[in-house]
C-alpha cells in the first residue's frame, strides 16, 4: 500500500496538471509581469515628466517670484527692515516648497509620486489646466473625457467599421479599379490628422464659411436642446473628418491585404469548389480565423481613445484631454501627465490580460497557459 506521502505527492501532481491549476498559474504570473511592466512604464514618465528635477526647480523658482510679489504688494511689509523682511520671505519660500514636497530629494518625490499614482491619488493640478478653474486631477480628466469619448469614438469607430467592411468588399475584387485606387491613396495617411483639419478649416471655414472654425459648441451655447446637440454636430465635423481621413487609405489597405491572405487558404479554395455562397464562407472561413486580430485591434482602438487626439484637438480648440495633456505638458504639470499616462497604462495592462481569455474563446486553437 502507499504510504500518505506519496499518495499526498500524487494528488498534487494530479492538481498541477489540471487545467484549472494551468490557467490559475499563468494568471498570477500575468499579472505580475503585467504590474511589474505598468510600474516601470509609469516611473519612466515620472522621471521624463519632471525632467530630472528641472520641473522642480522651475517651481521653486515660481514659488520664490510668487512670495516676493505678495510681500511687495502688502503694505504692512513695507514698514519692516531689509534683512526682516528678507528672512520673512525665505520661511514664506521654505513653508511653501514644504507644503509640496520640494524640501525632500528627487528620488524620495519620485517614489512618492509613483506610490500615489499606483494607487490613483492623483493629487492636484501644479498649473491651471483646466480652463474651468478645476485644481484637482481628477476633476481635469472626468471634466474633458466626455468631449474626448464623442469626438475619438465616434471618428475611431467610424474608421474602424468603414475600413473592414471596404477591405473586405475590395478582397472579392482583387485588381480592380477600386483596389487600384486605394492602394494609389494609401500613401496619403502618412500626413498627420491635424494637417488635413487646417486644410479642412481653410476651406470650409474661411473660404466656403459654412462650417466654424473650432471649438464644440456655438458662443454663447444655444438653450435648446435638439439645437445644442446640432451645435456639437457642426463643430465635430472637421475634426472628426481629419481623423477619418488621415488613416482612413492606410487601414483599408492593411485589412485589405489581410483579408487575401486568408482568402488564399486552402481550406477557403475548398468551400468555393463545393458551392458555399460567398457570405458563407467570408463568415465562417475568412472572418472567423482573423477574429483575434479583429479583436485586438478594437479592443486597442478602445483604449486609445483615452489619450485623445493631442495635436488636432488644440488645433481645433477641442475641450478634450488630448489638449488638456497638450497644455500640462507645456505647463510642466507632471500630476495631470502622470495621471493621465497611469490609467492608460491599467487599461492597456487590462486590455492585454482580458485579450489572451478572449483568444481562447474565439480561437480553439489557443490555450490560455498552454
Amino acid at each position: 500500500m502507499e504510504s500518505t506521502g506519496q499518495v499526498q505527492v500524487s494528488l498534487f501532481k494530479r492538481f498541477t496538471n489540471t487545467t484549472f491549476f494551468r490557467v490559475l498559474r499563468y494568471t498570477i504570473l500575468r499579472l505580475i509581469t503585467l504590474f511589474i511592466t505598468v510600474v516601470i512604464g509609469v516611473f519612466l514618465t515620472i522621471l521624463i515628466a519632471n525632467m530630472g528635477g528641472y520641473v522642480d526647480q522651475i517651481m521653486k523658482n515660481d514659488i520664490r517670484e510668487r512670495v516676493i510679489m505678495q510681500m511687495a504688494a502688502d503694505p504692512r511689509s513695507h514698514n519692516l527692515s531689509p534683512d526682516v523682511r528678507k528672512k520673512l520671505i525665505e520661511e514664506r519660500i521654505s513653508l511653501e516648497e514644504k507644503r509640496m514636497g520640494l524640501d525632500q530629494p528627487l528620488v524620495v518625490r519620485s517614489a512618492n509620486y509613483l506610490r500615489n499614482a499606483l494607487t490613483l491619488q492623483l493629487g492636484r493640478a501644479i498649473n491651471m489646466t483646466s480652463d474651468s478653474g478645476s485644481k484637482t486631477v481628477r476633476l481635469i480628466l472626468l471634466e474633458r473625457l466626455p468631449a474626448t469619448i464623442l469626438l475619438m469614438g465616434t471618428s475611431e469607430l467610424s474608421l474602424f467599421f468603414i475600413s473592414i467592411f471596404i477591405a473586405l468588399s475590395l478582397s472579392r475584387k482583387y485588381g480592380s479599379f477600386w483596389d487600384k485606387v486605394i492602394i494609389a491613396l494609401s500613401p496619403t495617411s502618412s500626413v498627420p490628422p491635424w494637417f488635413y483639419g487646417i486644410f479642412f478649416i481653410l476651406i470650409f471655414a474661411a473660404i466656403l464659411k459654412i462650417l466654424p472654425f473650432g471649438g464644440m459648441v456655438d458662443v454663447p451655447p444655444p438653450e435648446n436642446t435638439l439645437d445644442y446637440v446640432l451645435s456639437v454636430l457642426k463643430h465635430m465635423i472637421l475634426p472628426a473628418s481629419s481623423l477619418i481621413i488621415s488613416s482612413l487609405f492606410l487601414s483599408i489597405y492593411n485589412w485589405r491585404t489581410f483579408f487575401l491572405i486568408y482568402s488564399s487558404e486552402d481550406y477557403v479554395e475548398m468551400a468555393k469548389a463545393k458551392g458555399l455562397p460567398q457570405k458563407d464562407i467570408e463568415r465562417r472561413y475568412i472572418l472567423r480565423p482573423t477574429l483575434p486580430t479583429i479583436i485586438t485591434n478594437f479592443a486597442l482602438m478602445l483604449i486609445g481613445i483615452w489619450t485623445g487626439a493631442i495635436i488636432t484637438e488644440t488645433v481645433f480648440l477641442w475641450p478634450g484631454l488630448g489638449r488638456t495633456l497638450y497644455r500640462a505638458i507645456g505647463l510642466f504639470d507632471t500630476p495631470v501627465i502622470v495621471g493621465s499616462t497611469i490609467i492608460y497604462a491599467y487599461l492597456l495592462a487590462i486590455t492585454v490580460f482580458l485579450l489572451d481569455f478572449v483568444y481562447a474563446l474565439v480561437d480553439p486553437r489557443v490555450k490560455v497557459g498552454g
